[in-house]
C-alpha cells in the first residue's frame, strides 16, 4: 500500500513536473516568438519606421536642388559636349601623342558627367538640352547662367570649322589655346555652382570639374611651352 501511494505521489509529481514544463515551453515559445515577431516586426517596423525618416531625408539631401544646380547642368551638358567634339577631331588631326592622349582622356571624363548631368535633369523634370545646343550659347553663354556671359569659353562656329581644317603641329597649337579657354570656362561654372547650388551631387561634381580641369590647364600651358 505504501508502495502504491509513493508510485501515486511519483506519478503525479511527475504529472506536476510535466505540466509545468510544457506551460515554461508554452510560454517560452509564446515569448520567443514575440520577441521574434517583434524583431521581425521590430526590424520590419524599425526599417519601416526607418524607411519614411530615410526616404524622406535621402530625396531631401540628394534630391534638394535649385535653380543654380538646374543651371549648372543646363549648362554643362552643351559645354562638355563640345569638348568631346573637340577631342573627337584629334586622333586624325594631332601632331603629337601628348595632345592625341589628352583628348581622349577628356572625352573619357567628359562623357560620362553628360550623362549624369543629364539623369539630374530628368529627374528634376527639366529639360536636356538638345544635342545641338552647344553651338547655340557660343557667344552669348548657357541657358539659365545669368552673369555668366563671356565666362562659358565655348567655341564660335568660326574657331570649331578652323580646328577642324587644321592638322599636326597648327591643330595641336590650336586644340590646346581653345581647350584652355574651354576649361576655365568650365571651371568658373563649376565655382558658381559650388557657391549657390544645393544639391550636393552637383556640387562634389564641380568640385571635381575645378581639380580635373585645371590641373588639366597646366598641362596644356606646358605642352605650349607656357607652362
Amino acid at each position: 500500500m505504501k508502495r502504491k501511494r509513493s508510485l501515486v505521489r511519483r506519478t503525479a509529481a511527475a504529472v506536476t513536473a510535466g505540466a509545468a514544463a510544457m506551460v515554461l515551453a508554452a510560454c517560452g515559445g509564446a515569448d520567443d516568438g514575440d520577441t521574434g515577431g517583434s524583431a521581425g516586426h521590430g526590424g520590419h517596423n524599425g526599417s519601416a519606421s526607418a524607411s519614411p525618416s530615410a526616404s524622406a531625408s535621402a530625396p531631401d539631401s540628394q534630391g534638394r536642388h535649385n535653380a543654380a544646380d538646374v543651371a549648372f547642368a543646363k549648362g554643362m551638358v552643351p559645354h562638355h559636349r563640345q569638348a568631346v567634339e573637340m577631342a573627337d577631331l584629334a586622333p586624325e588631326r594631332a601632331g603629337s601623342p601628348e595632345v592625341e592622349k589628352l583628348a581622349a582622356e577628356i572625352k573619357k571624363a567628359q562623357d560620362p558627367e553628360i550623362r549624369t548631368l543629364s539623369g539630374w535633369l530628368t529627374s528634376w523634370g527639366e529639360e536636356v538640352p538638345a544635342d545641338g545646343a552647344a553651338m547655340d550659347h557660343s557667344t552669348h553663354g548657357m541657358d539659365g547662367m545669368e552673369g555668366m556671359e563671356g565666362m562659358d569659353g565655348m567655341m564660335t562656329d568660326r574657331e570649331m570649322r578652323g580646328l577642324e581644317n587644321a592638322s599636326g603641329e597648327a591643330f595641336d597649337t590650336a586644340f590646346l589655346e581653345l581647350m584652355i579657354r574651354h576649361h576655365e570656362g568650365a571651371v568658373a561654372m563649376a565655382r558658381a555652382e559650388q557657391a549657390d547650388g544645393a544639391h550636393a551631387p552637383a556640387k562634389r561634381m564641380a568640385g571635381e570639374i575645378i581639380t580635373s580641369q585645371s590641373a588639366e590647364i597646366e598641362r596644356m600651358k606646358r605642352l605650349l611651352g607656357k607652362g
